[in-house]
């Protein structure tokens, strides 16, 4: 994807840009989407597949362009700026985020018939313990539905380190430019001096304060066919056979790189713990083809994980990476216990 243009052109530029669509777009161009729609979905096959995909397509502008309101508002109160890093407004800035993600996630559910279950880890009670959070990463928006699921459900406060191309989203760039997370630049686009992927984590993670939780897919992106044979064969030109069979016996998962994890772990408060989380019901849905296809949806997503207090794991980077990898066959074998017949077909 392109790289993002400069801040201040998304800030003067982008942002503006997309209220003044939201305001064009409601009582115009909404309505006709979905006249243009209703005709398009009784001209062509589908179970109103047009129709869902303009409403949803219409209701993102508008939310997006919500959320931009609401953050310029708490950057008035906050002094236009001056107070933005103080407790009580990333307090503000984080219950923002929870409350348009419900937003998001409610009308998501109601247009795509989507139901998401959350399956509470043993042990999840832990108040005041920074989380470390390793995660499958499989389908799109599954990285909303686990930040919803931690801002809503176990009201943490969710720090994500994410590509640099998703800036291109002005409420995205916005609300995570001022909590703790960070946009990473590809080695390929980086500048001299400026910080990659291993630098951020270790900066967020040591950063933590008691209510928070660090969100990685150490998979490192989406699960695909061709993904997951390549993480093999790549492990068996680094000489880890024994690794590479493992992995080749987990079809719902790719091997998971450890370096990010290592790092969170080594730069993470010492009563730090770690949760695992598996989910599935987003697989079947690679490519847009995948996506269309599947409109509406009619699923059930189901999250599930475990706790591991930080104490527990392996003191050694080595011991550590197979702890690691140990986690991802339960993830597999998670997966395949709830959803063989998906995975099969």
């Amino acid at each position: 994807m392109i790289a993002p243009p400069p801040r201040w052109v998304r800030r003067v530029l982008l942002a503006p840009l997309v209220v003044l669509l939201a305001v064009l777009l409601v009582p115009t161009t909404l309505m006709l989407a979905l006249v243009v729609g209703a005709v398009l979905t009784w001209v062509l096959p589908g179970r109103l597949r047009v129709l869902r995909l303009l409403w949803m397509l219409g209701f993102y502008v508008v939310w997006d362009a919500a959320c931009l309101v609401g953050l310029f508002g708490l950057w008035v109160a906050s002094g236009f700026g001056l107070a933005l890093r103080r407790p009580g407004m990333q307090r503000a800035h984080t219950n923002l985020a929870r409350v348009m993600l419900g937003v998001l996630f409610w009308q998501a559910r109601w247009t795509l018939r989507l139901r998401i279950d959350v399956e509470a880890p043993a042990g999840s009670a832990l108040p005041g313990v920074p989380l470390l959070v390793v995660s499958r990463h499989a389908g799109p928006g599954d990285s909303f539905i686990l930040v919803d699921a931690l801002l809503g459900r176990a009201r943490r406060t969710p720090a994500v380190v994410l590509k640099d191309t998703l800036q291109w989203d002005p409420a995205i760039d916005v609300l995570l430019h001022r909590l703790p997370a960070a946009f990473v630049t590809p080695r390929s686009r980086r500048r001299p001096g400026q910080p990659g992927a291993t630098a951020t984590v270790a900066a967020i993670a040591g950063g933590m304060g008691p209510d928070g939780a660090l969100v990685l897919f150490p998979e490192g992106g989406n699960v695909t066919p061709r993904r997951r044979a390549a993480r093999i064969e790549a492990l068996r030109a680094a000489d880890q056979d024994v690794l590479a069979d493992r992995a080749a016996r987990m079809p719902h998962v790719m091997a998971p790189h450890a370096g990010g994890f290592l790092t969170a772990l080594d730069a993470a408060a010492p009563d730090a713990a770690v949760l695992v989380v598996a989910h599935t019901g987003l697989e079947r849905l690679v490519t847009v083809r995948d996506i269309w296809r599947e409109l509406p949806m009619d699923k059930t997503i189901v999250l599930g994980g475990w706790l591991t207090p930080a104490a527990d794991l392996p003191t050694d980077a080595e011991g550590r990476g197979l702890w690691l990898f140990d986690q991802w066959e339960r993830v597999d074998g998670w997966i395949a216990a709830r959803t063989p017949e998906q995975v099969a077909g």
